[in-house]
């Protein structure tokens, strides 16, 4: 497909430290309405910032079965927010450091950016880019509500941990500090290809004891199977190689040349690894935005550039190539490789750029309401026979099942169904759409294919959790084919929800395609 890019106007990265930025910007008083600001320029306007949220020391480590807790920070968690302005319309991207944040939590920060900005909560997006090296940002070990995956009720924030209000201050105030920081500006969209690096997780094997579920069952195919196995059959999906990426700068306004603000890039690839236990990283997401800005001699710049990694369509794609034999590696090691690798393969295209500072910006979101799901008969009497193996000290059917059991009767005992947002974000002719799960890649292939037919949209890529953190979305086709991506307390929503959540976003860029910005639409 031919990629659309913005009107051009080029530079090259070696003469950015030599940049003198003449535009200056004024914040945006707390809470004011666009008739208020100061007048200012028609066109773009961009502001980016970084803040530091790593969290204290002691705390349990989440993203994997054992939670060690944090003994030591090898790299800063952090919140990085770009936002951009055009008129009256605004959009913030914010893109947090951590496994998965719930909607509650990110709905605070929104309700402080609004306070102190004016933006509204519908204008941001707010992710998690799911390092597995971070602390919980879940208001119970982990959970809330006593569900690994279903945010449930969203109490207020002062009922929340700690550090769950730290997130939530850190979130408003990276927003605020790029909003002070607003100035004229130019955008362009492009992308590169990185195949090496994705691999589909999910694989059919022959070897059914490699294949058993915690509900006393067999699948059809297991996640991480045992590398360079005999039983390995082919994988159950595809991989998205591409990288897609928003680039900002200043405008070449008098004398002085475009300096760049902020690169936003869009991968779809789950977390790298590869970090020693007890150690907070912000895993290749946070080597990726120091990468780039070195990439781009960006790194001394005042204003601070913004480097950008977000979580594309990964829930089933991972770094290992199961058909290869292991390579030891230092700790860190393939991270580096792998950010140091996108974003020497962005830099490479980004002198041919075309940048453009006439970027429509539009937003939409809405509420979808989604059925629980929850255990059957079968499963609820599987789950006494878990009780009494565990009992009488006797050996498990599946190593995790007393965890799936617990899973599955919080969700009996549950709601019976989830309200989860969906956004939809227009900048220029590339949408971007936001899902608060860990999406199939196939999903978001059927976006990047469907949008595109929705004039303008020329292009669009899905960031996932973004707005909050309900667990994983399998394909209805994969929730046949089974595995630990679609077991009930791993995934707990209906099983066609991706059919819902694919045709609620067709409908919102379609709306923003025929009438800008609409309100937020209720529960559907």
């Amino acid at each position: 497909m031919t990629r659309s890019v913005f009107a051009a106007a080029r530079f090259a990265p070696a003469a950015v430290a030599a940049w003198v930025c003449l535009a200056l910007c004024t914040a945006f008083p707390a809470g004011a309405d666009a008739a208020d600001e100061p007048k200012r320029e028609d066109g773009l306007y961009a502001g980016a910032a970084a803040v530091d949220v790593t969290p204290p020391l002691g705390l349990p480590i989440v993203g994997n079965w054992n939670s060690p807790p944090a003994e030591r920070v090898h790299d800063p968690i952090m919140v990085r927010a770009l936002v951009l302005k055009n008129g009256d319309d605004r959009l913030a991207l914010v893109l947090c450091d951590n496994v998965g944040i719930p909607r509650e939590v990110f709905d605070a920060g929104k309700e402080s950016i609004a306070a102190r900005t004016g933006i509204k909560p519908e204008q941001v997006l707010t992710a998690s880019t799911h390092t597995h090296s971070s602390v919980s940002a879940r208001s119970n070990a982990g959970e809330v509500g006593g569900s690994p995956t279903l945010d449930g009720d969203r109490p207020a924030l002062p009922k929340g941990t700690a550090y769950q209000q730290m997130l939530a201050e850190g979130i408003a105030a990276a927003v605020e500090q790029a909003v002070d920081q607003l100035e004229p500006a130019e955008l362009a969209w492009g992308s590169v290809q990185a195949p090496e690096h994705v691999f589909n997780r999910r694989w059919f094997v022959s070897d059914p004891d490699l294949a058993r579920n915690p509900f006393g069952g067999v699948d059809k195919v297991r996640m991480n199977p045992p590398r360079r196995s005999g039983a390995l059959v082919k994988q159950a999906g595809p991989v998205d190689p591409e990288v897609s990426f928003l680039s900002v700068r200043t405008r070449g306004v008098g004398v002085g040349l475009p300096r760049p603000i902020a690169l936003m890039a869009n991968y779809s690839l789950h977390y790298v690894g590869g970090v020693p236990g007890g150690e907070l990283s912000a895993d290749y997401f946070g080597v990726f935005a120091r990468r780039i800005a070195a990439r781009l001699n960006a790194e001394r710049l005042t204003p601070r550039f913004v480097g950008m990694l977000s979580n594309g369509t990964s829930g089933d794609v991972n770094n290992v190539d199961f058909t290869a034999a292991s390579v030891n590696r230092a700790p860190y090691e393939q991270m580096q490789i792998v950010a140091d690798d996108l974003a020497e393969k962005i830099a490479a295209v980004y002198d041919d750029l075309d940048f453009h500072s006439d970027v429509p910006l539009a937003s939409a979101q809405r509420e979808v309401l989604l059925k629980v799901r929850k255990p059957t008969p079968e499963q609820l009497a599987f789950f006494e026979q878990v009780d009494a193996r565990a009992a009488a000290g006797e050996k498990p059917y599946q190593r995790h099942e007393q965890n799936y059991a617990r899973r599955g009767r919080t969700l009996a005992e549950g709601p019976d169904t989830v309200a989860i947002l969906l956004q939809a974000h227009r900048i220029g002719d590339v949408a971007v759409a936001a899902i608060p799960f860990e999406t199939f890649t196939q999903t978001g292939l059927e976006l990047k294919r469907e949008i595109p037919r929705i004039d303008p949209f020329e292009d669009a890529f899905t960031i996932e959790l973004a707005n909050g953190a309900y667990g994983y979305l399998p394909t209805p086709e994969q929730h046949v084919l089974g595995g630990y991506e679609t077991w009930l307390g791993t995934s707990s929503v209906q099983e066609d929800a991706t059919v819902q959540i694919v045709q609620n976003l067709r409908e919102m860029f379609a709306q923003l395609a025929r009438t800008g910005s609409p309100r937020p639409a209720g529960p559907q």
